[in-house]
C-alpha cells in the first residue's frame, strides 16, 4: 500500500529505521521501502522524479507578453530548441496583463512538477518594486531555471537633435531643461528605467513620456514629436542602419557586436549599465533534477552555432549560467532597478 506523501517525502535513512523497527526486520524494511519509492515514482505528485522520463506529455512556457514581441520571439526560439532536443512539444501560451504579473500569478499557481514553466524577463525584477499590492515574490516563488538571452539596450535621438556623442546631448539637454521629451513604453518598463538611471547620473532634465503601444513612442520619436528614447537594440537596429534614428551609445557595460562603433553609455558617464535579459522560471518546489535537466538542454542550445546566429540577429547575446547563477542576476536587479523605482518616484496600480 502507498503510504501519505509525507512519510514518502521523509529521508530514506529515517524511513529505513521506522520500518525496521516496526517489522523487526532489516531486510523486510528495504524491500517494502523499493515498493513504496517505485509507487512515488509512479505517482503524478510523486517527489522521487526520474529526469531521464521527463517531459511525458506536452510542457507548457507562459509568456507575460503579447505574440510577436520580444520575449515571445525568444521564448518561441529555446521552445522550440527544446522540443526538438527532448522530443516533447513546449506550447508557448502568451497571457499578457499587469506588466507580465499575469503570467507569473498563473505558474505560481500550477504544480510545481516541470509542465508548466515562466518566461522570466527584467520586467519580473522591476515590478516587485514598482507593483505597491504585489502578492508574489518572484524570489520566493519561482525556481530559475536557466538565464537565455541578454538584449543591450541603445540610447537614440532622432537626427534633428544636434548632438553626436552623449557628452553633447547632455549639455544639450542641460541647456533646455524641461525640453527634451524621452519616450517609453509605459511607466516602469525598462526603457523608462533606463532613462531615468541617465537622469539621475547625469543631472539632466528629460521629460518621461510614457506610451501605451511601444510602436506608437517607435513612430514619435522617429516623426520628431520625441527627441530621445532609450530602446532596446534589436527594435531601433533597423532604423539605426536607414538613418531614421541616430545611436549615440549602448547602455550595457560593453560594446555590442551589433553595433561594434558605438560606444557605452559607461563611456561617457561612469558606472552606467542597464540591460535586459529572458530566461526560464518553474513553480518552486519543482524538483531539482527537472530544473536541471532543462538548464543541460538549455546550455546545450547557448553553445549551439546556429541558436548564438539566431539570438545574435535578434541583437541580442547568448547568457548562458547555472539556475544559481540566474537566481544572482534576478535578485541584483530587483535591488538594483528597485532603487531607481523609488528614487524617481514611479508608481503603477
Amino acid at each position: 500500500m502507498i503510504r501519505s506523501s509525507e512519510t514518502l517525502n521523509q529521508p530514506w535513512e529515517r524511513r529505513l529505521a521506522r520500518e525496521t523497527e516496526r517489522t523487526g526486520s532489516g531486510a523486510l524494511a528495504r524491500r517494502r521501502l523499493l515498493l513504496l519509492a517505485a509507487g512515488a515514482a509512479a505517482l503524478p505528485g510523486g517527489r522521487m522524479v526520474r529526469a531521464d522520463d521527463y517531459p511525458s506529455r506536452p510542457v507548457r512556457l507562459v509568456v507575460g507578453f503579447a505574440a510577436g514581441g520580444a520575449a515571445d520571439i525568444v521564448a518561441r526560439l529555446i521552445g522550440q530548441w527544446l522540443s526538438q532536443r527532448l522530443h516533447q512539444s513546449f506550447i508557448i501560451e502568451n497571457r499578457p496583463g499587469a506588466g507580465s504579473n499575469t503570467a507569473a500569478e498563473a505558474v505560481i499557481k500550477a504544480p510545481p512538477d516541470g509542465y508548466t514553466l515562466l518566461h522570466v524577463t527584467v520586467s519580473n525584477a522591476i515590478n516587485q518594486t514598482l507593483y505597491e499590492k504585489l502578492t508574489l515574490d518572484i524570489r520566493r516563488d519561482i525556481a530559475p531555471v536557466a538565464s537565455v538571452y541578454g538584449s543591450p539596450g541603445v540610447l537614440v535621438i532622432n537626427p534633428a537633435v544636434p548632438a553626436a556623442t552623449v557628452a553633447e546631448l547632455i549639455d544639450y539637454a542641460k541647456a533646455r531643461p524641461g525640453q527634451i521629451n524621452m519616450g517609453s513604453a509605459g511607466n516602469g518598463s525598462p526603457q523608462h528605467l533606463y532613462g531615468e538611471l541617465f537622469k539621475s547620473m547625469t543631472g539632466v532634465a528629460l521629460v518621461h513620456v510614457p506610451y501605451r503601444a511601444y510602436p506608437n513612442a517607435l513612430a514619435d520619436l522617429i516623426g520628431g514629436q520625441l527627441q530621445v528614447m532609450f530602446d532596446a537594440l534589436a527594435s531601433s537596429i533597423e532604423h539605426i542602419k536607414a538613418g531614421r534614428l541616430r545611436a549615440l551609445a549602448v547602455t550595457t557595460a560593453a560594446r555590442s557586436p551589433a553595433l561594434p562603433d558605438i560606444p557605452t553609455v559607461g563611456e561617457f558617464v561612469p558606472g552606467y549599465e542597464a540591460s535586459g535579459w529572458q530566461g526560464i522560471g518553474a513553480p518552486r518546489g519543482t524538483p531539482a533534477e527537472i530544473i536541471d535537466r532543462l538548464n543541460r538542454e538549455i546550455m546545450a542550445g547557448l553553445a549551439d552555432p546556429q541558436m548564438t546566429a539566431r539570438i545574435a540577429g535578434l541583437g541580442g547575446v547568448a547568457l548562458p549560467g547555472t539556475p544559481a547563477d540566474f537566481g544572482n542576476l534576478i535578485a541584483a536587479d530587483i535591488a538594483k532597478w528597485g532603487a531607481v523605482v523609488k528614487r524617481a518616484g514611479i508608481m503603477v496600480e
